[in-house]
């Protein structure tokens, strides 16, 4: 049987009557989260997205379920959770795969680069990050005693950089000892929270004016508090430098700010904390081999660190 009988009967397994397989249909968010993907439309016209799991990510995949699970119930509405097949079950095995269901969501994709100016994006984005400390108080399966630390990681890329790549070694070098003055003496003081992991403008389903969802939740967990923040914010200005100290990021911090969820010693280290998360970012482009993107991204680290003074007083930390 082709890929197409596979995935037809492997919808009836959540009821889904497939009328057709839709293969250029634009799906949001990554689609290295799952072996592949793709969406159907069933007798109804609703579309749904089916997702086959690579087998090693199944469990880590029963963790997201969930996590989405609870905290839809909690009454997030940006969070669109797994449908459970017939027999209640949310990932299942299906001819030596497994998959999962989920709805598919439309949106308006934002225009880039342009999106990073629009003010009205900022209050949204915050408002999603505001809901998910309210929420998340008591998600199940996740300690403080579990966080991640982005400081631990940062110095283990660091030996391998060293090791294989040591002309990169020499432009990251200056970076890594910018964070040494301040910010790795601290960060493991740094308050907590369940936060979404990968949370930027990217990973969101966009309205006209809003959030339709926020979606790929695959490194979720225990991280310090600031982490969504921050990722967002080195996110945005990874399309465009100068947008940091403009009307997207700037209401983003000023509605989270207001909003009182984040401890005064967070805020302190934001900068910092973005600089530091684009050495994850980094280690994505060296794990494709990457070369335009790994000089993208050190040409953008090197930037932000020569303008900390000026980028800190926009944001008024």
């Amino acid at each position: 049987m082709g890929l197409d009988d596979t995935i037809i009967s492997a919808s009836r397994l959540w009821n889904i009557d497939v009328k057709r397989v839709i293969k250029n249909q634009p799906i949001t968010g990554s689609p290295e989260r799952c072996e592949f993907r793709c969406v159907v439309q069933d007798v109804n016209n609703d579309l749904f997205v089916l997702e086959s799991l690579i087998h090693d990510d199944v469990a880590h995949k029963q963790t997201i379920v969930r996590v989405l699970n609870f905290l839809s119930k909690k009454g997030m509405e940006t969070v669109q959770p797994y449908m459970p097949g017939s027999g209640g079950e949310y990932i299942l095995g299906h001819r030596g795969r497994f998959w999962q269901v989920i709805p598919f969501i439309d949106g308006v994709s934002p225009d880039r680069p342009n999106y990073v100016f629009d003010k009205w994006r900022g209050k949204p984005a915050a408002d999603f990050l505001i809901q998910l400390r309210a929420k998340s108080a008591e998600v199940p399966n996740f300690t403080p005693s579990h966080g991640f630390s982005i400081k631990h990681y940062i110095a283990v890329l660091l030996n391998r950089i060293e090791a294989y790549e040591p002309d990169l070694f020499k432009d990251v070098r200056p970076i890594a000892d910018f964070l040494e003055r301040g910010f790795m003496g601290v960060h493991d003081a740094l308050p907590v929270a369940f936060c979404h992991g990968d949370y930027h403008s990217l990973n969101i389903i966009w309205s006209k004016t809003g959030i339709n969802a926020v979606i790929d939740w695959e490194f979720l967990g225990v991280k310090p508090e600031i982490y969504d923040v921050a990722n967002m914010i080195g996110c945005i200005g990874v399309e465009a430098p100068e947008s940091l100290v403009h009307d997207f990021v700037g209401d983003f911090i000023f509605y989270l700010k207001k909003a009182g969820v984040i401890a005064a010693v967070s805020w302190e280290y934001l900068f910092e904390f973005v600089l530091a998360l684009r050495f994850a970012w980094l280690s994505e482009w060296l794990r494709h081999n990457d070369r335009e993107m790994i000089e993208l991204e050190t040409t953008y680290m090197t930037i932000l660190m020569k303008n900390y003074g000026n980028i800190r007083d926009a944001w008024a930390i």
